[in-house]
């Protein structure tokens, strides 16, 4: 086994297809088989399963692709530390993230952590909560951020950043008296159609446990939809189709301009932590490690966020 076999078998699977993959490593087809074929005759495993939609990984090569990806980011770091005539192109740190911090709070992070590395590549992979922790767990992302605490895995949390959830109305009569008014949320979301995110969402897990704190079940609301995108949530909230529970992030647009209109979850609020998440057995790349202490640093401050630093 060697480190040119396992660039092909990654470039394979990612691209789920030999052709594609010769031809992004400038190399011929046949030769790419044959890379994939000696590492597959060699560990006596099936890795990749042909068929007529193209080339998928089995659960065997699923692992391998973890392992492999890791060995292939560990030989470039190596490269461009030590090496004498090749220039360091830095490494590639995978970043997965649900939606709140991917789109609201990871800009700015990204932004000051390639004006501090510039030879550093990021690539970023947007999903629920759920799915970052399964792509830590199967290594295709280095670290994550999630807007929940999902115990699997060796998985290591760290909150950094204290976000509120809210529940979003129409901003039309009969809600603007009703925060005129003060009512108390559980004196009126369950007569409420609402709209919630995806299971997987760590919003809709974090709205389901304040809600039950308060005695809603949420099963029993009217829910007129389930559905993944937060600005067709919002655009069917202010349209009138139901109301919402969202970060307060993602609507300080729409509470500015007037279009929707935002009520506290109960009365001791909706307050979360977002947190960034790694695999603890695993050792972390230099750059995710200069990543995390960014992160410390940015937001990390009792003054900034209410949330002193974990140990």
């Amino acid at each position: 086994m060697n480190l040119k076999q396992l660039e092909a078998f990654v470039k394979v699977a990612e691209t789920k297809s030999f052709s594609e993959a010769a031809k992004q490593l400038f190399l011929t087809q046949p030769t790419v088989s044959a890379h994939v074929s000696a590492l597959e005759k060699e560990l006596n495993t099936c890795f990749l399963i042909r068929n007529t939609r193209g080339v998928e990984l089995s659960e065997s090569g699923k692992e391998l692709y973890a392992y492999a990806v890791q060995m292939l980011e560990i030989e470039k770091t190596i490269k461009g530390r030590f090496g004498k005539e090749i220039k360091p192109e830095g490494n590639v740190l995978r970043i997965g993230a649900s939606t709140v911090p991917a789109q609201y709070i990871l800009p700015n992070v990204m932004s000051t952590f390639y004006a501090e590395y510039p030879g550093e590549k990021l690539k970023l992979f947007e999903t629920d909560s759920e799915g970052v922790i399964d792509m830590i767990l199967s290594h295709h992302i280095d670290i994550g951020f999630t807007g929940t605490v999902i115990e699997k895995g060796n998985c290591k949390y760290l909150p950094f950043y204290e976000d509120e959830l809210v529940v979003l109305t129409p901003a039309n009569e009969k809600f603007v008296e009703k925060l005129c008014g003060g009512q108390i949320l559980v004196d009126w979301i369950m007569d409420e159609p609402v709209i919630l995110r995806e299971e997987g969402s760590g919003t809709k897990k974090e709205a389901e446990k304040m809600l039950a704190e308060q005695g809603i079940d949420m099963k029993k609301l009217k829910l007129a939809a389930l559905m993944e995108n937060q600005e067709t949530i919002k655009r069917s909230v202010s349209k009138g189709m139901g109301v919402t529970i969202l970060s307060k992030l993602a609507a300080e647009e729409e509470l500015k301009n007037g279009t929707l209109l935002a009520f506290p979850l109960g009365s001791q609020g909706g307050k979360r932590t977002i947190n960034l998440v790694y695999d603890a057995e695993y050792p972390l790349l230099p750059a995710a490690e200069r990543f995390i202490k960014m992160i410390k640093r940015m937001y990390l401050k009792k003054e900034n966020t209410g949330i002193d630093e974990c140990k």
